[in-house]
């Protein structure tokens, strides 16, 4: 398997080998708190010019809010889910949920290396954990 310098494999080299990578990004507010704004996940970073092919939202517990919060989950300035109330889809139940990337869309891709970040708008969210699993693929 060909290799880059950072030592990940990518697709697009003379063997034309390649495969999808994995990225996690956790979202806790007992961490990270729940202020308007935009709050970076921890987790790993996805590289600029990834192609992002699916993500899945995993909810541990759900999401509450004194207000009308709503959430959008982005890497960089590509948009894995446009923002949703804090108790719609996929936050309403525990359990993992596709999100408005899917396969089926076309893929998203990150200008710059980036780490999955949640959106809070209209008003803080006091409680939540919720993961965030997102598939991509490194182009030579």
């Amino acid at each position: 398997m060909p290799f880059n310098s950072a030592g990940r494999a990518k697709i697009g080299s003379a063997a034309k080998l390649g495969r999808t990578k994995w990225a996690y990004a956790k979202y806790d507010f007992a961490v990270q708190g729940g202020a308007v704004g935009v709050i970076s996940l921890t987790g790993d970073t996805i590289p600029a010019g990834a192609h992002i092919l699916d993500c899945v939202v995993l909810v541990d517990t759900l999401n509450t809010s004194g207000g009308s919060a709503t959430i959008a989950l982005k890497v960089d300035d590509a948009t894995l889910d446009a923002a949703v109330a804090y108790n719609a889809a996929p936050y309403n139940t525990t359990g993992p949920k596709k999100v408005d990337l899917t396969r089926a869309a076309a893929p998203v891709v990150p200008t710059a290396a980036s780490v999955v970040t949640a959106t809070v708008a209209t008003a803080a969210l006091t409680a939540g954990v919720f993961r965030v699993i997102v598939e991509y693929v490194e182009v030579a």
